[in-house]
Formats: C-alpha cells, structure tokens, sequence
C-alpha cells in the first residue's frame, strides 16, 4: 500500500525557503507571487497500518514544535495556489530515502520502497504557465529531476534485475571509421590510435572484447585517469618535450629532494612531515563537468570525493580541514548571453555553493581556505576545485595489497549515477547530456565509513586502501592490483536498485565507497566491525599472483585483461603545440586627479568583492582546531590571507594553507599567471606569519582542448613556469591533477574557459603564536610597503574597469621574491608586525583599503614612499599595478626602527599610518589627494554585491 505525507512548516512560521524560491522566481521575470511555502512529501510503499504512519510521520519526519503535517491529503491550503512538484528521475540517488529506510527500521518498523519529492505552494495570481517557468528555471534541474504542476500523487517506480547478456564487441575485423564510431557511441573517449592498440591486443589474444573489457581500458586511459596530454610527447615551437609532467613540476621535487616529503606522486594525496609522529596528506582534485550540469549534486561529490583521497592515502589518514576554489560565469549576465544547454551562473554558484557547504558540514570538517573568480568564459563550464588535508601517522604512510588478500568494498551501494564520468571528463561539453554522468552524494554514510576505516585501521584489518573515484571499481581495483593481479564477482557488488549491467557495475562511480585489501583472517572482523557502525561491507573478490584482471558475473568470465595491458598498454600521444607572443596593446588611460571611484569600482568587482556570503555558510571551527579563520578583523568580516589550523591537541605546532590563482592574466601569457599563482600562494603563507622552510605545492591546471595547438601551448608554458618558479623559492609539488576539454560546444565552434592554474600552498608553521592577520590593529601605527611596484597593470583590475586588457602583465622575480619574503618571514619572526596584507587584485590601493575596514580604523597613504621602478612613478601605476612579491604592513611607533632595519635589504617604504577616523586617503606623488574616501563607503562598496 502507498502512504504519502505531507509536511510543512506550521502556518505561523516564516518559511526561509519558500521566501527564497519567490526573489528567485521574481529575478527571472515571474510577477504576481504573493508567497511561498514549501512542502516535504514522504513516500512509502508498505503493509502498515494508518497508526504506524502516524509514527512514522510525528516521530521521524515532523518536528512537533515548528512542522505540521497531513497523510493522504494536502497539508496547506490549496486555494488560489499554484502547486509544483519535483521529483528525482528514475535511478538518481538520494541520501534522503536512504536515511529515512534507517530511521524507519530504527522504530521497529519494515517498508518496501520510500521516495521523497519536494512541492511548492506558489500563493498569488500566476498561471499555470508561470508555474511551470518556475519549476523549469528556479526549482529543478532536468538533469535529474522532473516537475509536476498540479497536486497529483507521487508514486514508485520499481526497477527489476537487468537480464544477463555478455556483450562480445565485433573489433577485430572494424575500420578505422567503426572504432571511431564504438569509440564515440560508448562515450569511451579513445582516440582511434588508442582503439588499434587495442585491436591489436586482442588480435594476439585471438578473440573479440566483450564490452566490459573496453569500458576498462576507456577508463583506466582516460585523461582524468592517465594524464595523457602531460606525459605524451609534444612539439613546441619545434623543442620536443617528453613527458611534460616529469620535466616541469616532478622535476622540482625530485631536483630539491626534501627529505620531509614522506610521498609524492605515488598516491591518492601527497603526504609531508608534520612532525615526529604524523604526516599531513593533501589533495585538491576538480569536479568541473558534473559541476556544470548538476551543481549541487556534482560540487557536492566534488568536496566528497577529495576527501576520499586522503582517506586512501597510505594505511587511511583522518580529515582536518577542506578547501574550495570555483570559477563562474558573472552572476549578473542576461540570459539572452546564455548558451542553449547551460544554466545560469548564478544558479550553478548557489547549487555549487550549497553542495560543498552541506557535504562538508554533514562530514565535521571545516572548510577553511578558497578563492572565487568570475568571468564570462566560464558560463556554460564552470570550475570546481575541492581540497582536503589530514593527519596521518608516519608509520602508516604507505600500504600494499599482497597475494591472497581478500577485495572488501564498503560504505555505499552502486548505482548507475557517475557512470563514464572519468572519460567524461575527458571531452567537451555539450547540450546534450545524461544524467548517468552525475553522482549524488551522502555525507553522513562518508562519515560513517570514515569513522569505521580508521578503527579498522587502527587495528590494522588491512593492508591496502584506496576510494572509487573516477572509474568506480574499475579503477580502484585495478589501481590496487597492478603488480598483482585480481578476481571479482561483479554480483556480489551491493547494488542500490536493480537493473543495473554487469558493466555499469563496474565503472558506475556511486559515491562514498571505499576498497581494501583484507588479510582472509582478519575478513569476519572486517565485516563484524563495520556491522557495528551501520556501515555495509562485502567481499568481492581477492587480489592473485596471474597479474591478470578477471571478472565473473553469476559465475560466467567476462573480462580477462593482463595488468600490463591495462596500466601500460596505452600508446603515447604525440601533440603540436604552438605559442606566440601576445598581440595585445597597452592601452592610454586619460589622466586623473580622483581615483576614489576607480577603488571603488574594483572593490566592488566580482573578483575582489566580499565572498561573506559563501564562507558563512561554511562551518570553519568544528574540530576546535582552527587558529586563523578565513575571515577576521573588528567584526570578523576582512579578507584573510590564509587560514591556520593546529591539528595535534595540545601542540602549538600548525598548518597554514592558501591559495594562488588570477585566470586574466593567462589571456595575456600563461607563463606569467602560473608564475605569479605560485608567487601569490607564497605570499599568503608568508602574511600570516609562515616562512618556505616547509612548503609544498599543490597544481591543478584547468584547460581547454589540448588537441588544439595554441591551447596546448600555453599549457606547456605555465608548467614551464611552474618549474622555473617554485624551485627558485624552494617549493616542492607533492601532489596535483589536471582537468583538460573544459570548453562548451556552440553553433559554429567552442567556447573555452580562460587558462586557469590553481596552485594551493600548505606549510608547516613551528608555533600558532606567531600568526599575524590582515586587519589594521591600532591609530598611530606606522604603514609600510614591501617589494617593488612596477609598471604592471596588463590584466589587471584597474584596466578591467575601463574595459582594457593590456600587455605589461605582472611577472615574477622568484630571485628577488625569496629575498623579501626571508626578511619579511624575519620580521613577523621577531614579533615587529602588528598586521600583514599581501598586494594581490587591485594593488596597494585595495590591499591598504581592506587592512582600515577590516580593522574598523582610517588609514593615510603617501604614494611617494612607495617603492617602485622608474616607469612606475605614476599615480595610477602605484595605486593599482598588480606586481608581485608585495605587501602592506602595520608596525607600532616604537618597533619602526627596528623593522626598518630587518627590511634593509629589500625595497621597503613607509608609505603612512593608521588612523582612528573614518577615511581612506591617499596622497598623489604631487602631494595633492587622489582618494578620500570614507572607509564605510569603501566596506559597503565591498560587501554589496554578493551580499544574497
């Protein structure tokens, strides 16, 4: 039998969501919306009586004080209303139905089948036409969800088992045009070189591939998987670089040899010493694709994914903070600007936001650290860049399968969601796409398997660990079992639902699943252990001595590939790449004695404006670790540097994390903007109060289509920089990833993102006492610059606002930057600085603006103590050149000379001091005053735009 129940907020009860969908509503044109309230519906297929529903509904789904609710009928008053439903597709996971079957098991109680749905009530004069506009543009996404206008019945869909058929894939006798074809039609993203190769292969073997044996290949060659591009063989401007990977940013690290790197480039996180007893693993991956079209659901597994990484680093290491950085179209764009298949900008950051916040939140970890850029190429393919660090125990550092070792997968169930999201990663967007592309997450059953792995581990039940990441099974066994060979059967793979294929099982990349390699004597307390935690384990398989990979589905063989084959049997591709000095010009600004509306209109840009509205929904403290938040001052609402965590209770022993990144700068040269993300990373680090003692780098390059030779040039050129950068300032790279095809199919070509290179920074940092923020401390101090302003302005903010570009992008002297940053690491060191901003978007202007409102005081600027090269002694230049290597520091009257002295070395000017009154002044080379303005104008001019 079918119940459904209604519930909703009682009627005197504001309902933020339902006020929500109306300005959403009201921002795409639909008039006429008094109010709306929002309705969970419950569904459930089960033999029960009413007064058991009743249980169900006031013990589980309502809350007695705040909710009402309704079994069999409406819950609100239907009249003069407009009511739209939505509904999970078929097939779509949700973590909802999940929790509810627990909850319901919990109180004593079986069902049959649940489903959840949510309903509007739109309250005013709108038509059913404007209802359906909303349901369509404000409340669902046809990705993964259908809407009903009306009050009709949800109901269940039910699948049922899929028949078994092994599918024998006719190859050996294909030309090139078919396996072009079976390459494109099973969307394995295998070029035609690659389908020969495996033609080849099983031309030897004397059979064709069955099509689970393709699907492997596509995804363990996948670009996601394999990183193709970096480790071909390319021609740039004639120099033949093999292996672009090893030459540029592996070749930092293996060329410094830090010895308190304990793991790079070996594991799912890079692992650095933190000190005699634990390790600090690190990963940042990106989750671009799945982002675009479903952004809740794609950040969300984004930020659950990256997580999953360190928890299959080595022996499994413990989470302590997650980082963010996304990369949108403007939210301001008209929708006629909007490319058919996309959604709004501003539609995907609020799902993007949402995803990460809820995933991360749900899993007790504090997101701590991220950046947000806009720019009209990233409208229809968006970026998302989710990191997370965690402690690990020295000891445990590495970890490997042996021979006879059972394959345990545990956590969730396999669905169809996520499947080909590896190798469709590897291509470019279109408007056509599936929802099977898409993961839906659960957070609390990550958190449980969380939890249960590392008792496992402390108990040490296992010898190996690793996540499903992209490619699912497919990968993570086949990763564990390189030098070893496996043996699954795909029928004991707890599925979600039926109807799934033997193949879909295998590369379906259902979140929160966890594999390990179990000893057979230590399998009943596996199991036994995570009973105990409510977490599902089954054995699948085992590890064997054939190197061979073998998969059997209801006893029958469907894939038998050597590991040989599969790990090193891809050919290696050999690309052109070109790159050409860039055309543009720098632009003549007219001359200007008032530049407060320039600052302003800058700080008021998306790039630079306040990002309170993102970070406040992150929870930054749980774990009571963390020592400096992202944001800080008077009111807790100034823009930090970066953010300081001390893991280890009862140690003052910390680490400090930030990140470096300014995608306008690739549109002039993507050496320069790698380059300076290295250096803008390093500075962050060092504003707190951290020195490059013990750095590391992480690199995740976002790119268009590396087919396209220009596009693959500037890749070449921003690894390049990477290399010539980071070893200069002594900063290995212990882990990265790539995300190449980010560009979206339009009438007549593509549209490809701006090159965009994230370096994160994580140091280890002797004591948290010494942490300096940004906030401007106390009337009377003295303000200095450090480093050298020069003519800079190309791809700057101030050219951007007058609608330039320029030329004269910001470069990197890591030569000189690691003179200023020794001598400023020496100064916050001997407790000289009271605070530290470093000069990044919008210059000294902005740098020093934000220091006086985020300290709640007034601040007065002489450009003319300024340091700067001779073709830079102009008002402008000064205010808003964006050079590298510089900062803005607070110094108390009676430590002046002795900072002064500590800063002799390096370019370093008093510039002003920090007032008690309540405006921002700059004084002009020509003693007259460029900007007097007051600091509230300049903080609401700030915080306004992204104040939702």
């Amino acid at each position: 039998m079918l119940w459904q129940i209604d519930v909703a907020l009682k009627p005197e009860r504001s309902d933020p969501e339902g006020q929500a969908v109306k300005h959403e509503a009201e921002g795409i044109g639909v008039t006429g919306i008094d109010d709306v309230r929002h309705v969970r519906v419950f569904v459930i297929e089960a033999d029960l009586e009413r007064d058991n529903i009743d249980r169900i509904a006031s013990g589980l789904l309502a809350d007695p004080v705040v909710d009402q609710y309704a079994i069999g009928g409406p819950v609100l008053d239907e009249d003069g209303t407009q009511i739209v439903q939505v509904v999970r597709k078929p097939g779509v996971m949700d973590p909802v139905e999940a929790s509810m079957r627990k909850g319901i098991a919990d109180m004593g109680l079986a069902v049959d089948a649940v489903r959840t749905a949510r309903k509007y009530y739109l309250y005013g004069s709108l038509s059913a036409d404007d209802a359906e506009q909303v349901g369509e543009k404000v409340l669902a996404n046809d990705i993964i969800e259908q809407i009903i206008v009306g009050p009709e019945k949800i109901d269940i869909a039910h699948g049922s088992k899929a028949p078994f058929e092994k599918v024998i894939v006719p190859l050996l006798e294909a030309d090139d045009d078919e396996m072009v074809r079976i390459s494109s039609e099973g969307v394995l993203s295998l070029n035609l070189a690659e389908m020969t190769e495996i033609q080849t292969y099983f031309r030897k073997l004397g059979r064709n591939p069955t099509d689970i044996e393709l699907e492997t290949l596509a995804q363990t060659w996948s670009e996601h998987c394999v990183h193709k591009t970096f480790r071909g063989i390319i021609n740039y401007n004639g120099e033949i670089i093999d292996n672009l990977l090893k030459e540029t940013v592996v070749r930092v690290t293996r060329e410094l040899d830090k010895p308190w790197c304990l793991s790079v480039f070996v594991d799912n996180a890079g692992v650095i010493e933190f000190d005699d007893e634990f390790g600090i693993a690190f990963k940042v991956e990106t989750h671009n694709h799945p982002s675009a079209i479903e952004p809740y659901g794609g950040a969300g597994t984004g930020i659950g994914g990256v997580i999953r990484d360190p928890m299959g680093t080595g022996m499994g290491a413990k989470p302590i903070f997650n980082t963010d950085v996304f990369c949108f179209g403007p939210p301001d764009l008209p929708d006629d600007e909007i490319a058919k298949g996309s959604l709004h900008p501003r539609r995907i950051m609020r799902g993007v936001v949402s995803g990460v916040r809820d995933y991360g939140n749900r899993m007790g970890i504090p997101t701590i650290n991220g950046s947000v850029f806009f720019d009209k190429k990233y409208t229809s393919n968006c970026l998302v860049y989710c990191g997370d660090a965690a402690l690990i125990p020295k000891d445990l550092v590495t970890g490997d399968a042996r021979t006879g070792d059972l394959v345990v997968v545990l956590g969730g169930r396999t669905g169809r969601d996520g499947i080909h999201g590896a190798t469709f990663s590897s291509v470019e967007l279109h408007e056509e796409t599936s929802s099977s592309h898409v993961q839906i997450g659960d957070a609390i059953t990550e958190k449980k398997t969380l939890d249960v792995l590392l008792q496992a581990r402390d108990r040490g039940l296992y010898s190996c660990i690793t996540d499903c990441g992209a490619g699912g099974l497919s990968s993570a066994v086949g990763e564990m079992g390189e030098e070893l060979g496996a043996e699954v059967d795909l029928d004991k793979v707890p599925l979600k639902y039926e109807g799934l294929t033997y193949w879909e099982i295998w590369i379906s990349e259902a979140q929160e699943r966890m594999v390990i390699a179990v000893p057979p004597e230590h399998e009943q307390a596996v199991h036994d252990l995570c009973a105990s935690e409510n977490v599902e384990s089954t054995t699948i398989g085992a590890f064997t001595d054939t190197k061979r990979l073998v998969l059997r589905y209801e006893g029958d063989q469907v894939c038998d590939v050597e590991m040989a084959f599969l790990h090193d049997g891809v050919p290696r591709l050999e690309r052109k790449a070109v790159w050409e000095d860039p055309t543009t010009a720098e632009p003549k600004l007219p001359a200007s004695d008032n530049f407060g509306g320039d600052l302003k209109k800058i700080l008021a840009a998306w790039n630079v404006c306040s990002k309170e509205w993102i970070v406040r929904q992150y929870d930054h403290e749980v774990q009571g670790a963390s020592v400096l938040k992202p944001m800080v001052g008077v009111e807790n609402d100034g823009p930090g540097d970066a953010s300081i965590v001390a893991p280890v209770l009862g140690s003052n022993r910390g680490v400090i994390v930030s990140n470096g990144m300014n995608p306008k700068y690739g549109a002039i040269d993507p050496y320069h903007m790698a380059a300076s993300a290295i250096d803008e990373a390093l500075r962050n680090i060092v504003a707190v109060g951290g020195n490059l003692d013990r750095v590391a780098l992480l690199d995740n390059f976002c790119w268009g289509n590396p087919d396209k030779p220009d596009r693959l040039g500037g890749l070449v050129r921003a690894a390049q920089a990477c290399y010539d950068v980071a070893i200069v300032y002594g900063t290995p790279f212990i882990s990265g990833k790539d995300s190449l095809n980010n560009e979206y199919q339009v009438p007549g070509g593509t549209i490809a993102i701006p090159p965009s290179l994230l370096i994160s920074a994580i140091a280890v940092m002797p004591d948290v006492a010494r942490a300096v923020s940004m906030d401007a401390k106390a009337d009377g101090n003295a303000v200095f610059a450090v480093g050298l302003t020069k003519d800079e302005l190309g791809g700057s903010h101030y050219y951007d606002i007058h609608g330039e570009v320029g030329r004269n992008v910001p470069q990197v002297d890591a030569e000189f930057g690691l003179k200023v940053f020794g001598a400023l690491c020496g100064a916050i060191g001997s407790g000289l600085v009271r605070s530290c901003h470093d000069c990044s978007e919008g210059g000294i202007a902005v740098a020093a603006a934000e220091m006086a409102f985020a300290g709640g005081l007034g601040m007065q600027i002489e450009l003319g103590g300024v340091p700067c090269s001779d073709d830079a002694k102009d008002d402008a230049k000064l205010l808003f050149s964006e050079s590298n290597s510089r900062f803005i520091v607070e110094v108390e009257p009676d430590k002046v000379d002795a900072f002064t002295a500590a800063m002799a070395a390096v370019p370093c000017g008093r510039i002003g001091s920090v007032t008690d009154g309540d405006s921002f002044k700059v004084v002009a080379l020509g003693d007259n005053a460029v900007i007097d303005e007051p600091i509230a104008d300049l903080k609401e001019s700030w915080q306004a735009p992204l104040r939702w």
